[in-house]
Parts: structure tokens; sequence; C-alpha cells
């Protein structure tokens, strides 16, 4: 399902000569504790420069150099010329602190009932309560189609030579139905394997200087799953998402491909055993870009477990956090977490 064209995947070698050029990368996936969604990270009305800019300064101080951080269509929709301001905003902030960034263009986790405008206020104590799905229901609506190519299009031809941006993740799970917690598209995951080559095209299209993924995300054996065959045959490095303990993270590094550089764009979720400790030392002694889940606690409450969703914490917060690295004020939740940050990346401030 590869696509083909004069502008088509990367060679291996290509691949592995860019990665070279890169320091080992480490950081987050990315939205300021005041957005519980792309929407409000996105939206003039509640775009927070002054947030991002102390936030990143915390990520910056302990050593990370990477984030990764999702657009929004309906947002480009709505005033391209204004979003693409704002993200000049957000690479002038996070290049400034030393920090390059990864693009997430598309999303197909959580609420995929999306609209512009003043968002629901989060649900108390639960996990990314407001977190939306990007196209969303659109996806369905073939008429929709164009409108998404011309996003994609316009946003990489303006990002797509720019230093600043490492990667184009150009849809995350996109299979992802999101466990019977809302009512999905009932052809979503033959529609995925319609589009996502498309898409994968539609950004080469723009003849970006940067690779293109999509991050891997479920199976037992990636290449029994149609739509991890599609997310591998058209990245040009290869991204994944792991949540579980070192040892079965070491496991699933032996069913990836390891001619290309792996990105490991999702990760740390304290309570199964995903942690700082347990897996920066592999990914650094493997050279693995690494990215955790969640950075400030804030209004994503990604504090709280996935099970939030039907388990209460509102009286009874998690002990450990799920998710996050710091408070609010910029205290590290655990302390020793950051200096173990620091140390494996020989960055950050002391």
């Amino acid at each position: 399902m590869t696509m083909n064209s004069a502008r088509g995947r990367w060679s291996a070698a290509r691949a592995n000569e860019w990665y070279a050029n890169q320091p080992w990368l480490v950081g987050a996936n990315f939205v300021p504790s005041t957005a519980s969604n792309q929407l409000e990270m996105w939206q003039a009305e509640t775009f927070d420069p002054q947030t991002i800019e102390r936030e990143l300064g915390w990520a910056a101080g302990i050593g990370m150099n990477s984030m990764r951080v999702f657009l929004h269509d309906l947002v480009w929709a709505a005033d391209p010329a204004a979003l693409r301001g704002r993200i000049e905003h957000y690479l002038e902030i996070a290049s400034a602190k030393g920090i390059s960034t990864m693009l997430v263009l598309f999303d197909s986790v959580w609420n995929p009932d999306v609209a512009l405008g003043p968002q629901p206020e989060p649900r108390p104590g639960v996990h990314n309560s407001q977190w939306v799905q990007g196209p969303g229901r659109a996806l369905e609506d073939r008429s929709q189609w164009a409108r998404l190519e011309d996003y994609v299009g316009d946003i990489v031809t303006a990002f797509g030579r720019d230093e600043r941006v490492n990667v184009w993740d150009v849809w995350n799970e996109p299979s992802n139905l999101n466990g019977g917690r809302f009512v999905e598209l009932e052809n979503k995951q033959a529609l995925i394997s319609e589009i996502l080559p498309q898409v994968f095209q539609w950004a080469r299209d723009a003849d970006p200087i940067q690779p293109l993924t999509s991050g891997v995300w479920a199976g037992k054996t990636l290449y029994d799953d149609v739509h991890a065959r599609i997310q591998i045959e058209n990245s040009d490095v290869i991204s994944f998402h792991d949540y579980q303990t070192p040892e079965k993270f070491e496991a699933k590094l032996l069913d990836l491909p390891r001619d290309r550089p792996l990105f490991l764009t999702e990760f740390m979720a304290r309570t199964p055993g995903s942690t700082f400790e347990g897996i920066l030392p592999i990914a650094r002694r493997e050279r693995i870009a690494c990215y955790c889940w969640g950075l400030v606690a804030g209004r994503s409450q990604t504090l709280y477990p996935w099970d939030s969703w039907t388990v209460s914490y509102v009286d009874n917060p998690p002990d450990p956090w799920f998710h996050d690295v710091f408070h609010a004020d910029g205290k590290p939740y655990r302390a020793e977490e950051v200096a173990l940050v620091r140390d494996l990346t020989g960055r950050g401030q002391r």
C-alpha cells in the first residue's frame, strides 16, 4: 500500500543519514496546562503564548529538546493564515529554548464530535475528557477530503522547510476505536485504510525536508494489522507507542523494523509500569527518540488514568499520577524523575 511517486518514501539510507545529524531527542507530548484539547491550544481566544513559554522553559530546564504537538484541521479551516501565524509564534518560543517540534496533522483518539468555539469544561477527574478527534466525523464525508488535502498541503508547505520542525506525524493512532467510550463511525477503519496512504502522499507532495511518520500502536504482531502495515510502509522514520513495562517494551522492539530510526512518540504511564527510570535508559542505549505523554498537569487532566472514564477519582486522586511531569506551578511531580532526565540527556539546569 506504499504510495509511489517522484516524491516517494525516503530510503533507509536517507532516513539514517538525517537521523545521524539529530541529537538524542527526548521530550513530551505538549499541550499547555491552560488547554483541554487542540482547539483550546490553537484558537485565537485561548491561544496562550505566555503559558507555552513558561512551560517549555521548565521542559528545557530538565534537558528536554523536542515536543510533539497536535494541530487541528478545523482551526485551519476557520482562518488558515491565523493558524499559520500561531504556529510560527509557537515555533519561535520553542526554538529559542532549544526545542524542536514534531507536528501532528490528524488524530483518531477520543471524541469524534468536534466543533469550533468555546470548549466544554473538563469533566472532573476524567483523563483527557475534552480531547477531540481530527477530522472526526468529517472523515465519513468524502466531499470534505479535498478540504483535508488543502489543509495538509498548506501547513506542510508553510513549514516543510522550517528547520524548527523535525518530523511530520501525519495521523495519530488512526484506527483507534477508543474502547467504546464514544459512538464511532461504523466504517471508520475501512475509511482509514483508504485515506491514510493519501494523507502521506498529500504531505509528500509539499516536498518537506523533514521525514514523515505515523505511529503504530496496536497488534501483537505489527504486520498482522492492516493499518500498522500502511503506517510502517509509508513512514520515513518508524514511530510507535508503548505504555508497558521495560521487559515488554524491549520485546516490542523485536517486532519493529530496525533498518530506520525509531521514535517512541508516546510512553510513560506510571501505573502500568512505563516509567522514565525503566524506559529512558533503554531508549538511550538504542538511540530511540522518545516523547512522554504530558508535561504539566492541567486541563487535559492526564494525571488521571484511562479508567477514570468509568472509575471516580474525584475524592481519591491517583497515586501515582498516571502521566505528567510538573505541577501547574512548575514543581516537579517527582524530583528523582527530572534528575534522571537531566543526567541521561546531559542537558538542563542543575
